[in-house]
C-alpha cells in the first residue's frame, strides 16, 4: 500500500507539475531561433458555426476587421445541421465575400469542417469557433511560421474573459497554464497541443480524419505529428471567449474533450509518433497521462486510509515508509482539500473565500470530467456530435 500510495503521488505531480518544469528547463537550454518573416500567403478562415444566431454576426465582423489584405483572406462558415437564423445572417454578409457552407443533415463538427473544406482556396486554413473572437493581429501572427516548410499547424493563445466568477478565474488560469507548457514545448521542440477555436494548418498537409472524430483538432495535431511536420504555438494570436455559465455546464463541456482523449489513447497505434522519442514522450506526458490522474487520486486516497487503518495493528511494519503521524496529516490534509471542492460545489463564496475554494473544486470538477468522459467514450456512439452548453 505504501508503494501505491507513493506512486500514486508521485504520477499526479510529475503530471502536473513536474513535467511543466521540465519544460521550462530543456526550453532555456535550447537556442531561441529566428524570428519568422512575415508573409501573406491567400488564407482561407474557417468558421464552425451550429446555432449561433446570437453571435454570428459579430463573429463575421471580427475577421473582416482582421489586419490581413482583405484580398488575401477568404471567409466560410460551416453551418451544416443548424436549425436557427445562423445561415440567414451568414448570407447577409455575402455582399462582402463571406461563403456559407450549410446542409440541413447534422453530422457533427468534423463533417462540417471537411465539407467546408472543398471550398477552400487558400494556402493556410485558420480553423476557428462562431463565440470566439480575435485580436485583429491574430492572423498574421499565426501565418508567419508557415515560412517554415517543416511546420504543418500552428496554434494561438485561448484566453477566458474574466466576469467576476470564480469559474472564469480558474478556467483562465488554467489556460496560463497550459500557455506556459506549449510555448516552452515549441522552444525546444513541437506544440504537443491545440485548440479549436484558435488553428491555423497548411492546407496541402491537411488529412480528412474519420467522421467520428471527437476532437478534431487534438487529430489534426497528432496526425501531422506522426508525419513528421511541427506544431508551432503563437502566443501573441490570441482568442477570447467566455466561459460556461455553469461549473455544470463546464463538466459537461470537459467530459466530451475527455471522451476525445480516451479516443485518442485507443488510437494510439496508428496516431503516435514512435519514430520521434522526445515528441512520444511530450504526447504521454502532457495528454495521455491526464486521463489517468482521477484514478491515482483515488489510489492514493485509498491506500492511504487503508495505512492509517492498518497503523496500529499487526500490519504496522508495512507501514514503515510512513510512519504515524505523517500518514494521518496526508490523510487530513487529502480530506480538507476534497472538503474545499465539496464546499465550493455546494456554496457560491464571493472574493478571496471563494477564490481559495475553487481552486480544488476546478481540479475535482475536472478530473470528475476526466471519468464522465471514460464512460461517455465507452458508451455514446455519438459523442463526436457536439451538445452545446450555454456561454
Amino acid at each position: 500500500m505504501v508503494i501505491l500510495f507513493w506512486a500514486s503521488v508521485f504520477f499526479i505531480l510529475y503530471t502536473y507539475f513536474g513535467y511543466p518544469l521540465l519544460t521550462v528547463l530543456l526550453a532555456r537550454l535550447t537556442p531561441k531561433t529566428r524570428p519568422y518573416p512575415q508573409t501573406y500567403p491567400f488564407v482561407t478562415f474557417l468558421i464552425a458555426a451550429y446555432n449561433e444566431e446570437k453571435v454570428i454576426a459579430e463573429k463575421i465582423e471580427n475577421t473582416l476587421n482582421l489586419d490581413y489584405p482583405p484580398e488575401k483572406l477568404q471567409i466560410i462558415v460551416a453551418a451544416d445541421g443548424t436549425t436557427d437564423q445562423t445561415p440567414e445572417i451568414v448570407k447577409k454578409f455575402s455582399h462582402l465575400g463571406v461563403e456559407l457552407s450549410y446542409i440541413p443533415l447534422r453530422g457533427g463538427k468534423m463533417a462540417a469542417i471537411v465539407r467546408a473544406m472543398s471550398l477552400a482556396r487558400g494556402e493556410i486554413v485558420i480553423f476557428s469557433d462562431a463565440n470566439n473572437m480575435y485580436d485583429a493581429k491574430a492572423a498574421k501572427l499565426l501565418v508567419a511560421p508557415f515560412a517554415d516548410r517543416k511546420v504543418g499547424a500552428t496554434t494561438g493563445a485561448k484566453l477566458i474573459i474574466e466576469d467576476g466568477r470564480n469559474l472564469s478565474s480558474a478556467e483562465g488560469l488554467y489556460w496560463k497554464y497550459e500557455s506556459a507548457i506549449k510555448k516552452n514545448e515549441t522552444a525546444f521542440s513541437t506544440c504537443t497541443a491545440s485548440v479549436g477555436e484558435i488553428m491555423a494548418v497548411r492546407k496541402e498537409y491537411f488529412s480528412a480524419p474519420q467522421a467520428n472524430i471527437i476532437n478534431d483538432d487534438r487529430y489534426m495535431i497528432f496526425d501531422l505529428i506522426r508525419r513528421g511536420y511541427n506544431i508551432v504555438y503563437v502566443a501573441d494570436a490570441r482568442s477570447y471567449e467566455y466561459v460556461s455559465q455553469s461549473a455544470k455546464d463546464e463538466i459537461t463541456r470537459r467530459s466530451r474533450m475527455n471522451a476525445g482523449i480516451y479516443q485518442t489513447v485507443a488510437m494510439s497505434g496508428k496516431l503516435l509518433p514512435f519514430n520521434r522519442p522526445l515528441v512520444l514522450w511530450q504526447i504521454l506526458s502532457h495528454k495521455f497521462f491526464r486521463a489517468f490522474i482521477p484514478y491515482a487520486m483515488l489510489a492514493a486516497l485509498i491506500s492511504n486510509v487503508i495505512l492509517v487503518l492498518a497503523a496500529g495493528g499487526d500490519n504496522a511494519q508495512a507501514s514503515r515508509l510512513m510512519p504515524p503521524p505523517l500518514d494521518r496529516v496526508l490523510l487530513l490534509l487529502q480530506g480538507l482539500f476534497y472538503g474545499m471542492a465539496l464546499l465550493g460545489n455546494i456554496f457560491k463564496f464571493n472574493g478571496v473565500a471563494g477564490k481559495i475554494l475553487y481552486l480544488p473544486t476546478f481540479l475535482v470538477n475536472s478530473n470528475f470530467a476526466t471519468v464522465a468522459g471514460l464512460y461517455g467514450f465507452l458508451t455514446n456512439k455519438r459523442s463526436h456530435i457536439w451538445k452545446r452548453v450555454q456561454r
